[in-house]
Order: C-alpha cells, then structure tokens, then sequence
C-alpha cells in the first residue's frame, strides 16, 4: 500500500487498535447539554460538494450549521468555527454531537450566534459515490493525512481561499480571528492546532480531540517550537486519554501531556483534560459542552 493511502487510513485502523488483553478504556456517558431539549430552538443542517483547487482533483462533502437565531439582516456578523472530519462531528447520534450542542448552548447564551462548519477530508475521485467517512471506498485514495498531518499553511489557505469564501457568499462570517476557532480529532486535532500555528490571523482558537503530535509527518516537534517561538495569540484545549495509541508513530498520551506542558511553559491560554478514554470521540464528546463553554468565554 502507498504511503498516502496507508496514512489515509490511520484512524480508521486506530479506532480498533487496542488488542483485547489491553484494559478496557473507561467510558464517558454524555450529558444533557447533548441530548435535544424541549422547547429548545434548532438550526439547520446543509450539505455540500466541494472540488478543490487548493487540493487539487480531490473531492469532498462538507456540511453548514445555521442556528435558529442567526439574523442575515443583523447588525453582528456570526462567528464561526470549523470541524476536520465533519462526518464524525455532525452526527447528532454520533460521539459528540455538535448540532445538538450548539442549539442547546447558544440558546441559553453560553455560546455567540455561530455558524458551523465540517467539513470531510478530499478524496481522489471524479465523484462521491457514497457518504464519507472514515475509511475511503476501494480503489479510492483520500488525502486525509497530507491535508491535516502536514506541518505548513496550505489547509489554511484551503480553508481562507476556498471553504470560508464559498460558505461566506450566503452567510454573514465574521472577519475577527478571536472569534474563529477549530477543532478536529486524531489528525483533525493537529490540523486544527497547525491552522492556528500558521494562521493566527485566520483562527485564534483550538480544540483538539485525542491530537496526533505524533512524528505521522513530523508533529512531534510541536512542544519544543510552542517553547522557543515567540508566543502566538492562541486560546487551545486540549482532551486525550491514558488508553490512547502507542505506535510506531509515537505515543499519543505522552505526546498530548508534552504539548500541555509546553503551552504552560510558553504561557497560552489553555486547558488540558486527561482521562481513560481510547483513540475516539467518546470522552472528547462527554466533555464537548463545558470544552466550548471555556473555549469561548469572554
């Protein structure tokens, strides 16, 4: 298997990677924050295509959420944040459910009017012949990893140059990077934080969910840069697991706690939670309403 395709399928081989002898994670059951509310406003969901030019010849889905109090006349532009792998953040019967969070916390104004954005990794195909998730069709190669792993500035300038133009041509976005943040998991969370690294001027805030600031295409280096670079105007929160990975690639735990203490050496604004959880969206999702309540506060 090509390299490409083999990091293609790294989470999805690594949501299953522990061996039945290895202790079972701890599970985090979900509160109510994200579970739907009675009498609770819900905003919509659409989904897109998108072909990219950034990318070039790959193919993805990417997914809007408008809340039920967003005004296109108001005098406020919404604020926005961005999910890598936006199949998995999406789903209101998936891990974290965030649809269903954003109605619940932007109504009891926990949250400013935002819009929502997943958005799929690119596939190498002509056409999406079905729905995208974790693990591409045979015979199709996803760009998964050279998108979120790469340490450099080109899924920033997808994201400026292609995602937020197309999204802004209906919707009113705010310009103001403190309220622009991003999130994503696995590769999705290093994405997320390299975006931010590359492009305080475009998103301000991070979470990242089980983060892989592992050496998959150099990430480890991150603590030691956080450390002897001049400190950037990030807010960062980030969740992992004692029963995440231990890989040819790094360990997954250690290299989340160096990352935290590397934050807290450079002095960042940030916040670290570390649980029992495995490499997936269960404890990310538990903790995903009081994780946006503090990575949005004022």
């Amino acid at each position: 298997m090509k390299l490409p395709a083999l990091f293609g399928l790294l989470l999805f081989s690594c949501l299953s990677a522990h061996s039945q002898d290895a202790p079972k994670p701890k599970e985090y059951p979900l509160g109510p924050d994200s579970e739907r509310k009675e009498g609770v406003p819900q905003g919509t969901v659409t989904k897109h295509v998108w072909k990219s030019t950034v990318f070039p010849k790959t193919i993805r889905e990417y997914f809007v959420y408008v809340p039920a109090q967003y005004d296109p006349q108001g005098s406020e532009k919404a604020a926005v944040m961005v999910f890598q792998d936006g199949h998995a953040y999406v789903d209101e019967k998936g891990q974290v459910r965030v649809p269903v969070v954003l109605d619940n916390l932007i109504a009891a104004k926990e949250l400013p009017v935002m819009i929502g954005i997943f958005i799929n990794p690119g596939w190498f195909a002509e056409e999406l012949k079905e729905p995208q998730k974790w693990k591409a069709p045979e015979g199709v190669r996803s760009n998964r990893s050279v998108e979120y792993d790469s340490l450099d500035a080109k899924y920033a300038e997808f994201l400026e140059k292609e995602i937020l133009v197309e999204v802004g041509k209906t919707l009113r976005l705010t310009d103001d990077p403190d309220q622009r943040a991003i999130c994503g998991m696995s590769s999705g969370g290093i994405c997320a934080f390299t975006v931010a690294w590359e492009r305080p001027d475009l998103f301000r805030k991070v979470l990242s969910h089980i983060g892989s600031f592992t050496n998959i295409r150099g990430g480890h280096v991150y603590p030691s840069l956080i450390r002897k670079t001049e400190k950037k105007p990030l807010r960062v929160f980030l969740q992992d697991g004692s029963n995440d990975l231990d890989n040819e690639h790094g360990n997954w735990p250690l290299a989340n706690q160096e990352m935290a203490a590397a934050l807290e050496f450079a002095g960042y604004d940030h916040d670290f939670v570390f649980g029992e959880g495995a490499h997936n969206g269960n404890h990310g999702g538990a903790i995903f309403p009081d994780s946006m309540r503090w990575l949005w506060r004022k």
